[in-house]
């Protein structure tokens, strides 16, 4: 009974544990990549914005107007830049996580089928 027993458990943990802790294991992995990226992006935004900000406050006389002028399209075209290569590595993450996930799956279902048949 005893080995019966064993051998339970140790499909069980094949089939489900080990299974779910590894998905798991990946799902923490691609939480803590895509909360890092958005940290990484709010802080780049913040420093954007308040870089302009003391921009303006150095306004004076139409030149120094027409300096900040530029460096708000400049500004602007940075951002424009940074949010384009934020979503695209944020896209990059998702895609890998699902990818991960899919042939966890797989593996998963292939396990269980194998189990079934012993």
């Amino acid at each position: 009974m005893n080995k019966a027993t064993e051998k339970t458990n140790q499909q069980f943990d094949s089939v489900f544990v080990s299974p779910m802790r590894s998905y798991t294991l990946a799902a923490l992995d691609y939480y803590e990549q895509l909360v890092s990226a958005q940290i990484d992006a709010a802080r780049a935004y913040s420093d954007m914005t308040i870089s302009q900000a003391r921009t303006w406050l150095d306004v004076k006389d139409a030149d120094s107007f027409k300096k900040a002028m530029e460096s708000q399209q400049k500004a602007a075209t940075d951002l424009m830049e940074r949010m384009k290569g934020d979503s695209e590595k944020v896209t990059s993450i998702s895609q890998s996580f699902m990818q991960e996930s899919q042939k966890k799956a797989e593996e998963v279902t292939k396990k269980a089928a194998d189990t079934a048949k012993h």
